[in-house]
């Protein structure tokens, strides 16, 4: 392991130098790894280990018909390498379970059946086990139970793996039955392409994550927003001068400032005026947003969201209602706006981009 120093707080991660592909393969090199789940997550970690030379087959409900035909077209092989949901997990040594967190309440018993002893059961979400009593999901003690939790959505696991860069990820041990649970856990971090590995546990991982998607990444982003494009409306802005001083100079100059060197960094090549008031404001935002911070992790930790998201994601007409819900996002002025804006940026960027995330069916350097 690196130590490294994180704001004066010293941390063990552990990178590819530590710990290479080469012997990320020797550890799994006996193993079948059933990824069961072709939605968000599913494709990019099957993918990248896949081409990483690994052996790899994903189980996908067939009723789920988008998920089963994207997985024939990145070259799975039905009755080969694709399978329904119970004949993968039989056939799996180690089981990654990327459906949904609803689902996974709801397929528990098909895979709970199907383990053997020895077996590693695989997350990247500690829902389903932290949640157990609403989930239900409680592994045999005969397997092992692991964690990897890349940082970020499937798509730009992918993107990251083919540019050769990786994203971050966390990993974790809940269950070592075999004794050698965490040998697999950090080959199956390398393997699914992350750039560097950090220590974690199963509760720490669904706390931090449920309060990072309902808080700055998704729910906080998204609303603060929509609160700074309505008010400049109402002032009299025209949607293209409110959408691209809300979104556009964010997302295509100010955060990749940040990316490259942080959050000074990016003030001090602003203006003057820029800086000044970004300083002063900031402890404005910071109190008033942090009672709003105070309720969501309170409600994450009593497991008020989890059951929320049990309840309404389990529904049978849930993704009619979602895609009602992402209707009205995507019709609303603001994001019609954000529509025109993308299609007056260079094309040759769109290009690059498109290409980069084009799934492959052969071996990629990673």
């Amino acid at each position: 392991m690196a130590k490294i120093d994180f704001g004066g707080v010293k941390e063990e991660v552990i990178t590819r130098k530590e710990f290479s592909l080469a012997k990320a393969r020797q550890v799994l090199k006996k193993e079948t790894i059933a990824v069961i789940g072709y939605g968000v997550q599913g494709p990019a970690q099957a993918l990248n280990m896949r081409d990483n030379g690994l052996n790899v087959i994903i189980g996908q409900a067939k009723s789920f018909k988008k998920d089963w035909d994207r997985a024939v077209k990145d070259g799975w092989k039905p009755g080969e390498t694709l399978f329904d949901i119970d004949e993968a997990a039989q056939k799996g040594t180690i089981v990654q379970m990327l459906v949904s967190d609803a689902a996974q309440k709801k397929i528990w018993p098909t895979i709970k059946k199907n383990l053997n002893e020895g077996d590693a059961l695989y997350f990247s979400h500690g829902f389903s086990i932290v949640y157990k009593e609403q989930t239900k999901v409680i592994p045999p003690e005969n397997v092992d139970v692991i964690l990897v939790a890349p940082k970020g959505s499937g798509l730009n696991v992918r993107r990251n793996f083919l540019s050769g860069a990786g994203i971050n990820s966390s990993y974790a041990v809940f269950q070592d039955f075999t004794g050698k649970a965490d040998q697999r856990t950090v080959a199956l971090g390398i393997a699914v392409g992350s750039g560097y590995l950090f220590p974690t546990t199963f509760e720490k991982e669904v706390y931090s994550d449920l309060t990072g998607e309902r808080g700055v990444l998704m729910g906080a982003l998204a609303g603060i927003m929509e609160a700074q494009y309505d008010v400049l409306r109402k002032n009299g802005h025209s949607p293209s001068e409110a959408f691209n001083e809300t979104v556009e100079e964010l997302t295509q100059s100010l955060i990749r400032l940040v990316d490259e060197n942080g959050m000074d960094w990016m003030y001090q090549n602003c203006s003057a005026t820029a800086q000044r008031g970004a300083l002063d404001w900031k402890p404005k935002f910071k109190k008033a947003t942090l009672p709003v911070f105070n309720e969501l992790y309170k409600r994450v930790a009593d497991g008020s969201e989890t059951k929320r998201v049990l309840s309404v994601c389990g529904r049978k007409d849930y993704q009619q209602r979602l895609g009602g819900e992402l209707k009205d996002i995507r019709e609303s002025e603001m994001w019609q706006a954000g529509a025109a804006t993308r299609g007056l940026r260079p094309k040759n960027k769109a290009k690059t981009i498109s290409k980069a995330t084009k799934g492959v069916g052969g071996r990629t350097s990673n």
